[in-house]
């Protein structure tokens, strides 16, 4: 009798054997949380790169404040991290960890000492089983082609409720950038501290946020996947550093 994939079972699988997608650029495999929007207008999301091809593997958190403004917490040096495509449009820094604890095989916690307590609570659901059974079913030769994950973002979202996707577009610092999540789970619900203050109750934000073309999910995803982007031209990309105040 065949065991049930669970995220947490998906993550550690992920993570033990880490499987990059194939072809040229920058590629990532790993697990995470696309995003979850709270009432109070605060939005984090989870990136956990299992391996890459910039480095070595990293953590990142997401942060956007009520105002707007995006804030990264990194465990990797900028140029082999989420701002070396992200950092035109967010701030970020480098933290010395990002703690990740199971507490069941639906349970995720998220710590960054002195900064985040973050506990997620995951289920899945018809429309997540469809989707992954989809994702899953995709040969290697699909993942990589821009039209079928440009057809696959809005066939997404009336399933998901989560809002418009986009699996292939541009990010703020100008890289192309293909991202496939191959399993996918639903956020039940979710609680945070940060900076000492309660985020409050999930919810979508009025008003649906994102970076470059990487829209991010009014509803809470959790994913285990894979990432490209193209590799770094110092002629057309901007580099790690850049602010979204300096463009």
């Amino acid at each position: 009798m065949s065991t049930r994939i669970t995220p947490a079972s998906a993550a550690a699988a992920t993570t033990a054997r880490p499987a990059l997608p194939s072809g040229v650029g920058e590629r990532f495999t790993g697990f995470g949380v696309m995003g979850v929007a709270f009432d109070t207008g605060h939005y984090l999301a989870l990136r956990a790169w299992t391996q890459t091809t910039i480095g070595d593997p990293y953590r990142s958190v997401w942060h956007r404040d009520p105002q707007g403004r995006w804030h990264m917490y990194v465990t990797a040096p900028p140029e082999r991290s989420c701002p070396r495509y992200f950092s035109a449009a967010a701030s970020y820094e480098r933290v010395a960890r990002i703690e990740l604890t199971w507490t069941d095989a639906h349970r995720l916690r998220v710590r960054i000492p002195g900064t985040l307590e973050w506990d997620i609570a995951l289920r899945a659901t018809p429309a997540t089983r469809t989707m992954s059974a989809m994702a899953g079913a995709m040969p290697a030769a699909a993942r990589s082609s821009d039209p079928l994950l440009a057809a696959m973002g809005p066939m997404s979202r009336p399933m998901l409720r989560a809002g418009r996707m986009r699996l292939t577009g541009a990010s703020p610092n100008r890289q192309h950038f293909q991202v496939v999540p191959l399993r996918v789970w639903s956020v039940a619900s979710s609680t945070a501290t940060l900076d000492g203050d309660d985020p409050g109750s999930t919810h979508p934000l009025d008003e649906q946020s994102r970076l470059g073309d990487f829209w991010m999910p009014q509803r809470g995803i959790f994913y285990v996947g894979e990432a490209r982007f193209e590799s770094f031209d110092p002629l057309r990309h901007l580099a790690p550093g850049l602010h979204a105040d300096a463009v």
